[in-house]
């Protein structure tokens, strides 16, 4: 079995996010730490330590949306599957999380389109998937190519997924989708476009707001897509447990058969 992990670390000076989401890591180093064991041990002396040396610790000031993570329901709204509570992150069940993934190729859409259903099962045709509930779609665009550079994020990278798309995949008996955009949705400059030449609010944030009819997750920020074969893998995303969270990270990785 081969492991194709499809995550992106956490980083200092990546732009990976906005400035309000900016992450913030305080690195530690081993001289520092040794100041700091010596500290939980009255009379030791930090040179009495193997090299003068302690221990290496990060301090970390993120958002639950920073770095590749999943989306809980309540993120999107607080009511889903038409009036329901909501779910948060440390609600999503598990089984949801470990499932046969079909990769969608949509890199060759322009930056700011928002694919429709018939895009959907236009794709579907091509790779001659039918979809099974609890499959775990993950979406290709061209903002992948473009994480770690400035127009990842503000001149509107890739494609998005608007309500009637999210849904159809939904009504399918998919409960987690995935892009290596920043958002599910089209990028927000694009969106912003739309709003101010047609007055239209269901434009903004509309893929998201789609679980508020049925609940479901999304992983933002993937990685390596690309390198994914069309079906035939295994996509494990377990997300951290995080109390009442909108959000939280995941290692997502995909299992593939070593050839």
């Amino acid at each position: 079995m081969k492991i194709l992990d499809l995550s992106v670390p956490l980083a200092n000076d990546v732009p990976a996010d906005p400035p309000f989401q900016k992450v913030s890591i305080e690195y530690t180093g081993h001289d520092e730490g040794a100041f700091e064991l010596a500290a939980a041990f009255p009379g030791l002396e930090p040179t009495q330590l193997p090299d003068g040396k302690g221990w290496a610790v990060e301090r970390v000031h993120i958002s639950t949306h920073n770095g590749t993570h999943m989306d809980a329901p309540w993120h999107y709204h607080p009511t889903m599957d038409g009036g329901q509570r909501a779910i948060t992150i440390d609600e999503v069940p598990l089984d949801w999380c470990m499932r046969p993934g079909v990769r969608l190729d949509f890199r060759d859409l322009p930056d700011g389109y928002v694919v429709t259903p018939e895009d959907v099962d236009r794709e579907l045709a091509r790779i001659d998937h039918h979809l099974q509930p609890l499959d775990i779609v993950v979406c290709a665009t061209g903002a992948g190519a473009r994480y770690g550079h400035e127009d990842y994020i503000h001149s509107g990278c890739g494609c998005g997924f608007g309500r009637d798309a999210t849904l159809h995949l939904l009504e399918q008996g998919v409960r987690i989708v995935g892009t290596d955009g920043w958002s599910w949705d089209a990028p927000f400059s694009a969106t912003l476009q739309r709003f101010v030449r047609d007055g239209d609010p269901s434009v903004v944030w509309e893929g998201h707001k789609a679980g508020r009819e049925r609940g479901y997750c999304q992983l933002e920020k993937l990685h390596r897509l690309e390198q994914l074969p069309d079906s035939g893998f295994t996509v494990v995303c377990f997300p951290v447990s995080i109390q009442a969270a909108s959000a939280g990270w995941t290692r997502a990785v995909a299992l593939l058969e070593d050839d």
